[in-house]
């Protein structure tokens, strides 16, 4: 990073380099921008968070997660995200050891759900 640009940057927001780019989150972990995210970003942060592999479940509701709000700007509702991905909020859960929401979403690149209108 140029000196000066840590000064620019809102208080608690963080940045990283991952997989050769620097790539910037909130102060919960959040991608800052929707567009920064890759699929080898949220493969390391899956491990960092004790998910070992990325299995099929896991890519499904990922994928499903950031077609939607790419589609609709806005996360899904659980009933969409049931019906989108054919898994119960359950079996969800069991997926992503941090939950739907500081799981999936911010393994997906969603915004973090206390900004979002």
């Amino acid at each position: 990073m140029q000196d000066g640009m840590e000064a620019t940057r809102p208080p608690g927001r963080q940045s990283r380099i991952i997989d050769g780019r620097e790539v910037a989150f909130d102060e919960e972990g959040f991608f800052d921008d929707f567009e920064q995210w890759s699929m080898k970003c949220c493969e390391i942060l899956a491990r960092e968070s004790g998910i070992l592999h990325l299995e099929e479940q896991h890519r499904r509701v990922i994928r499903f997660l950031r077609r939607f709000y790419e589609y609709n700007a806005r996360a899904p509702l659980n009933k969409e995200l049931r019906q989108g991905t054919g898994l119960s909020l359950l079996e969800m859960e069991r997926l992503f050891p941090q939950g739907i929401k500081n799981g999936a979403r911010r393994l997906a690149g969603l915004p973090n759900p206390k900004t979002c209108n």
